[in-house]
């Protein structure tokens, strides 16, 4: 099998040159592309005539406009990046008979209710990000039947910056923290997002699974406040020296904590469908965030 893979340099790209390398050849480019290939999203023409030249048996496509407040005042560019070319990449993909998967998001509902969203519930996105994400999404369904769009939530690596870093540095500075308490989600490790992504591929190469629209995050939930908590007592129990333990991580509501953009506060997903059509198992979110844990203190 051969992969064109976008995004490489990404939290879940990065995952995903390890994660694919088992299933055949892959090509990785990253916005600066290689070798005249166009690996930037702004360029929705470049990017489909690298499909066209590569002629993969799959794309893979991890970049994506993710900065969800600075997108409310870039909106021309976060739908660039996060629906023209998707599109345009469906189309090439589906001109050389390639299979596209693409993640998307739970910002494309509108975070109501407290049940998990289903994959066939109306969509209602509350922001910029979630309104161009959708249309990536509706765009690429349009383009190509051969499309694995992945809807996840709350995604963190050990590679780079996340949140539970943040609450770490926050912890060792402060006697206290305040944390939003009101927003429900499942974090999820961009390490699990490319290996089940490897494993549907795979299936799907050999004729099993389905193309469609599938909610894939860590089993369980929690909140941000809940997330921290737990990351802070992780830190204590490996003999981390912290100013402020998981008592000391107090709950807020999410208006404590303003932003251009607004946030759901239901983000659970219903991986259901996902488990069930391809066999795979989806770990609590705990597991991974224990690991990440241990690889960055």
């Amino acid at each position: 099998m051969k992969i064109l893979l976008f995004g490489r340099n990404g939290q879940v790209g990065w995952e995903l040159q390890r994660s694919l390398a088992p299933l055949g050849e892959v090509v990785a480019l990253d916005r600066a592309g290689a070798d005249g290939l166009c690996g930037d999203l702004m360029d929705a023409e470049g990017v489909a005539r690298t499909v066209r030249a590569v002629r993969p048996d799959a794309v893979v496509n991890a970049a994506a406009y993710t900065a969800v407040d600075k997108a409310e005042s870039e909106g021309d560019r976060a739908a660039q990046v996060n629906a023209v070319t998707p599109g345009a990449m469906a189309h090439a993909a589906a001109e050389v008979g390639a299979w596209l998967v693409h993640y998307s998001t739970d910002y494309v509902f509108d975070g109501g209710g407290t049940r998990p969203w289903r994959e066939d519930d109306p969509t209602g996105p509350l922001s910029v990000y979630g309104r161009t994400k959708l249309a990536g999404e509706q765009r690429i369904v349009a383009a190509n039947p051969k499309h694995l769009v992945l809807r996840t939530s709350w995604v963190y690596a050990a590679r780079g910056g996340n949140f539970a870093k943040t609450m770490l540095r926050l912890a060792r500075e402060r006697e206290r923290l305040t944390v939003i308490d009101d927003q429900h989600g499942a974090p999820t490790g961009a390490d699990l997002l490319a290996d089940v992504t490897a494993h549907a591929l795979r299936g799907l190469a050999a004729g099993a699974g389905r193309p469609g629209i599938y909610h894939v995050a860590a089993a369980g939930e929690t909140t941000w406040n809940g997330y921290a908590r737990f990351v802070v007592g992780q830190a204590q129990q490996a003999g981390q020296e912290l100013k402020a333990g998981p008592e000391q991580v107090e709950p807020v509501p999410t208006s404590a904590f303003p932003t251009p953009a607004r946030r759901p506060h239901n983000s659970r997903l219903d991986t259901g469908r996902f488990r069930d059509t391809f066999g795979l198992v989806l770990p609590p979110w705990q597991q991974g965030v224990a690991r990440m844990l241990q690889e960055i203190l």
